[in-house]
């Protein structure tokens, strides 16, 4: 079959989640419904334009398309179709300075698009379906380690610019929180991040580590995926893990384990962590939402003593 017969019936087969269309509109409006409705004809060219052809079923999370693929050479990846924002454009940038330590392969990458090849890691094993839990955070704050030890490049977005940010939002945030204990739990978490707000730091951070976001291959146990990249302080880290797979009784055993880990000082950790709860309130209320409870919680169980 010739390659544009091939492209041509792509258009056709490929049919786009209704989960991530519904996504994408909901947070991205028209662009969203736009992305969406480009995404055959995206998938189509680039399969093209790289000599890939599909093999297997699409894959999907919140914000992009992911295609099992095959190179002319036999290589087996997968195409990765973004919407390109501020995060996003980050991740090949990470992928590169991690080259595939600790971290999914970069193969190649169209900077107008944002869309990637990447190496294909085994979608079957992923960290969530490991039972131990505390096995999965050990896993977590390993990689993180790693991945966190590498200086970050000139040209990501900056902890300290999205500190200075939120720090300037809270006032109007707690003006719209009706419940007083939520609305002190925040103002309290903003407190603590104005205590570290000078010394944002410098490595180069994934951000949205959890146990969905870390597959198997055959080089390596676990490997990281899907970094939303900045730089910054690696307590700005620790959140995803506290939260996913959610337990309250666990939420300090997880935080010492992985400031043990990670080699970190407990209340800068504790501080840039009440900092990433800052974040999701501020999100929630201009959103028009309170504040969630099980985050509060993470905020309450990290006030005790170390057990």
């Amino acid at each position: 079959m010739s390659r544009s017969r091939y492209t041509r019936r792509v258009r056709r087969v490929i049919d786009v989640p209704e989960k991530l269309a519904a996504v994408q509109a909901e947070v991205n409006g028209e662009e969203g419904r736009a992305f969406i409705e480009r995404l055959p004809d995206l998938a189509a060219d680039f399969l093209d334009r790289w000599d890939l052809r599909l093999d297997g079923s699409a894959m999907h999370g919140w914000s992009a398309l992911v295609l099992p693929v095959t190179a002319a050479d036999g290589t087996r990846a997968a195409l990765k179709l973004q919407l390109l924002d501020e995060e996003s454009e980050g991740e090949p940038v990470a992928l590169r300075v991690w080259d595939g330590d600790g971290a999914v392969r970069l193969l190649d990458h169209d900077a107008a698009t944002g869309t990637m090849l990447l190496e294909r890691l085994d979608s079957d094993r992923m960290l969530a379906h490991l039972p131990d839990v505390h096995e999965s955070v050990l896993v977590i704050a390993r990689l993180l380690a790693h991945l966190t030890s590498f200086p970050a490049p000139a040209g990501l977005r900056r902890l300290g610019d999205i500190t200075r940010d939120m720090l300037e939002q809270t006032p109007w945030a707690l003006r719209r929180i009706p419940d007083a204990r939520t609305r002190r739990a925040v103002a309290d978490c903003a407190a603590a991040v104005r205590e570290v707000a000078d010394e944002p730091g410098d490595r180069l951070l994934h951000w949205d580590l959890h146990d969905e976001n870390v597959l198997a291959s055959a080089r390596a146990p676990w490997l990281a995926i899907d970094p939303k990249p900045l730089a910054g302080d690696p307590g700005f880290e620790l959140w995803p893990a506290l939260a996913n797979r959610f337990d309250p009784a666990d939420v300090r055993w997880r935080f010492d384990a992985m400031t043990d880990v990670l080699g970190l000082d407990r209340e800068r950790a504790r501080a840039w962590t009440y900092g990433r709860l800052l974040q999701n309130s501020l999100w929630d209320v201009e959103d028009g939402e309170a504040p969630q409870e099980q985050h509060l919680e993470i905020a309450r169980r990290l006030r005790e003593p170390r057990g």
